[in-house]
């Protein structure tokens, strides 16, 4: 990429001013935009077809989120960046369901902006690590709540232990040997990890066993 291409939308002018001197500070960087307002951001981003726009929540006469799906419509190839000063999870969802690749909290925008835009060209996704905390321990109450839990979480540690040595290669005869058990024993661990995790042979338990890191 020759030039990297930046809109920048938010209402407050001084707030824009510092994020443009931040950007404009970087070699080959450049805002080809400044919008007040959601509905201008929504016209320069389609006019200009920037590589990034990087978004306020709260814009005037269209909010951020609205934007963004307006913007993602048509013209897709924009890569949206939300700022807000909410970490709270539902505004996070929104912004994700909205097409946002990234979400970036005002308040750690001075030390985070060069980071989040570089992720989000790169195609990768970008959230402040407070916002990313708040998502996560959101996700890990809603499966608690639910009852959900990862299968592996089932097997015994035997069964782990049998599983990874599966997972390698190894005969049960070479894994009777390493856990000093019987082969019979090994095959029986084997029965009980393959129905627990719903797997039907090896092929299955290597590809599940290198999906989970246990093996590499």
């Amino acid at each position: 990429m020759d030039e990297l291409r930046v809109l920048l939308g938010d209402d407050h002018t001084v707030l824009r001013q510092g994020l443009r001197k931040i950007l404009e500070d970087r070699r080959d960087w450049r805002v080809v935009a400044e919008a007040g307002n959601g509905r201008d951001a929504v016209r320069e981003a389609i006019e200009l077809n920037p590589d990034v726009a990087v978004l306020d929540i709260g814009m005037p006469l269209l909010n951020g989120i609205e934007a963004t799906r307006q913007i993602i419509r048509r013209a897709p190839t924009v890569r949206i960046l939300i700022l807000s000063m909410h970490s709270d999870q539902a505004y996070v969802t929104q912004a994700v369901q909205a097409g946002a690749r990234g979400y970036l909290l005002k308040e750690s925008a001075g030390s985070e902006l060069i980071a989040a835009i570089a992720a989000v060209v790169a195609g990768k996704s970008f959230f402040s690590p407070a916002v990313a905390q708040v998502v996560f321990d959101d996700y890990v109450r809603s499966l608690t709540q639910r009852g959900i839990t990862d299968r592996y979480d089932a097997l015994s540690e035997r069964e782990r232990e049998v599983l990874q040595l599966v997972a390698e290669g190894k005969s049960s005869k070479e894994i009777a040997d390493v856990l000093s058990i019987s082969p019979a024993t090994v095959e029986t661990h084997r029965a009980h990890l393959l129905q627990k995790l719903g797997l039907r042979n090896t092929a299955e338990v290597v590809r599940y066993a290198a999906r989970r890191g246990i093996v590499h």
